[in-house]
């Protein structure tokens, strides 16, 4: 079986195909990074307008690295959510052209869930498995117990890590996008200068909160000389916070791990998905904490963990291989859960 997929739901258009002996034959993404480094974050319209004007090319580029066109597929897989609405609406669109026009198969795939996949395509991994998921609009812990069906142990009760990520390096004026940003600076940083919070750590549950992290941040900030960050105070700053959330990480993990060992005791790994999963200090974190917790870490390749379009196909592909299809009057979906049953977090303000 072999598998094309599309991923345009925030800044990437990306296309690439798949076998199901987890081949992957191609990967295509083009960043839009340039066009949105000047407002420092994601320009919902721009993004919308850059898709179209290059998902044609990506596509056609995708299937002729991969040496095949669209008689050799055996379906077409796009991410049909979450996400930015005019992105998604241009993947969707598209993909449904070509699965008409060739009379193939289309899956409309969960962007979260072509994430938490993609430790299968990479590393084989069984179900089931504890899932970290970290990105830019997401942060939850889950159990992956087979294609399409996730249990949510936790989830972000403000902001995303990779958002802090993000709203930190702009408040220490290091540019777009954030996350490798900071991610360098802290190399050259002191983790111990700042004192700064761990939110949720040590609390029974598995839930996330970033957004007092990131307000610390600014807090140190505005208490230095000038309210300004040198170049070492932005090092200091970055290592601290990385340090920060290197811990609550790990904490949430050791709460997730007890909570997937009860119920799946055959359970032996935890995947961490994501593009904060590309971080490789928080990389080294969780290793340990996998570790302390009797589970072994699998991490996609970096180039696996920010958008693309591998991680869509194969999603499809599983999908298709159970017999699951969409019809071609699929609606996109700004909002789509992967555990559309977990109650709601009970914090005030919070949200699932």
């Amino acid at each position: 079986m072999i598998v094309f997929g599309i991923e345009t739901s925030c800044d990437e258009t990306a296309a690439a195909v798949v076998a199901d002996d987890r081949r992957l034959l191609a990967n295509v993404v083009l960043s839009q990074l340039d066009d949105h480094r000047p407002y420092g974050g994601v320009v919902p319209e721009i993004a919308a307008r850059s898709h179209l004007e290059a998902v044609d090319a990506v596509a056609a580029e995708a299937l002729r690295r991969a040496g095949v066109g669209f008689a050799d597929l055996d379906g077409i897989a796009v991410t049909g959510g979450p996400g930015l609405i005019g992105g998604v609406l241009v993947g969707v669109m598209t993909a449904k052209a070509f699965a008409l026009v060739h009379g193939l198969p289309f899956v409309a795939v969960n962007h979260l869930e072509g994430h938490a996949l993609t430790a299968r395509l990479t590393d084989d991994v069984a179900f089931p498995y504890l899932l970290l998921l970290v990105s830019g609009g997401h942060c939850q812990l889950l159990i992956a117990e087979g294609v399409g069906r996730f249990t949510r142990l936790g989830t972000t009760i403000d902001d995303a890590l990779g958002e802090a990520f993000d709203k930190s390096a702009k408040i220490l004026g290091l540019g777009f996008p954030g996350g490798p940003a900071v991610e360098q600076a802290a190399l050259q940083g002191d983790p111990q200068h700042f004192a700064l919070p761990r939110p949720m750590k040590g609390r029974d549950d598995c839930h996330f909160s970033f957004s007092g992290l990131k307000t610390a941040v600014r807090q140190a900030v505005e208490r230095l000389p000038g309210g300004r960050a040198t170049p070492q105070d932005a090092a200091d700053l970055c290592a601290s916070f990385q340090a920060a959330a290197g811990d609550v990480l790990a904490d949430r993990v050791a709460r997730a791990a007890a909570l997937f060992r009860a119920a799946h005791p055959e359970g032996s790994t935890l995947v961490v998905a994501g593009g904060v999963a590309a971080n490789r200090y928080l990389r080294t974190r969780l290793d340990a904490a996998a570790a302390e917790n009797g589970l072994k870490l699998v991490a996609p390749p970096i180039a696996l963990c920010t958008d693309n379009g591998a991680m869509i196909a194969w999603a499809g592909l599983e999908h298709l291989r159970l017999g699951r299809r969409d019809s071609l009057d699929f609606r996109p979906r700004p909002r789509w859960p992967l555990d559309p049953d977990a109650p709601p977090v009970g914090y005030a303000g919070a949200k699932a």
